[in-house]
């Protein structure tokens, strides 16, 4: 199977986590994007892509944008592309699996955790809560970024800190996150300073 994976440097080392995948080939842009392969794993950010071109599997990483929004067909999923989630062993996904889905996901070593098409999945909107949340505890000068992070980590054993995870994923896509869902429900404002920090 040839699985064509549009990435940068950082997404293409996470996607191999140190083991190249039989049949994964990188392309460097959509332009370049060859007809021929039987999937593609599409993982920059914003990509705008006319799904018309190809019937093969494409995965797409949008946490944000759901399938609905893009008017995407039954060839597309949906997966939570963001950095330090690719080397998971679980992708989380949304959208119609199928036999060529299955064997894509088998070629890439990973199982699957099928979720609804809503935005955010589940681990980006508890993650995004816990740094939204600790973003409003240094608003309110309870403690410094660096003193969070390590009650976090102790409190909870966490690989990362709220801050130090907001570094890693990127704090306006966090932003982004938050922002849209507070549209619907108001528990996921995001605080001022995080507001700042995205803007920065």
């Amino acid at each position: 199977m040839r699985i064509a994976v549009l990435a940068t440097d950082d997404q293409w080392e996470e996607v191999n986590s140190g083991n190249q995948h039989a049949g994964c080939f990188r392309i460097n842009s959509i332009e370049n994007m060859p007809l021929d392969a039987d999937a593609y794993l599409l993982l920059q950010d914003e990509l705008q892509f006319d799904f018309n071109i190809t019937t093969s599997p494409v995965l797409i990483n949008s946490v944000c944008r759901t399938l609905a929004d893009m008017h995407a067909p039954g060839n597309v999923l949906r997966i939570n592309g963001w950095k330090g989630f690719l080397s998971r062993q679980t992708w989380e996904i949304t959208g119609q699996i199928n036999e060529s889905f299955e064997m894509i996901f088998a070629a890439l070593g990973k199982k699957t955790a099928s979720l609804p098409d809503l935005p955010g999945f589940v681990s980006p909107r508890v993650i995004a809560m816990i740094i939204n949340e600790a973003y409003f505890a240094l608003e309110e000068k309870l403690s410094t970024k660096a003193d969070i992070d390590t009650a976090m980590k102790l409190g909870t054993n966490y690989p990362y800190g709220p801050f130090e995870w907001a570094s890693i994923i990127g704090v306006a896509k966090i932003f982004e996150l938050l922002e849209r869902l507070s549209i619907h429900e108001k528990r996921y404002v995001p605080a001022t300073l995080l507001k700042a920090a995205a803007s920065a």
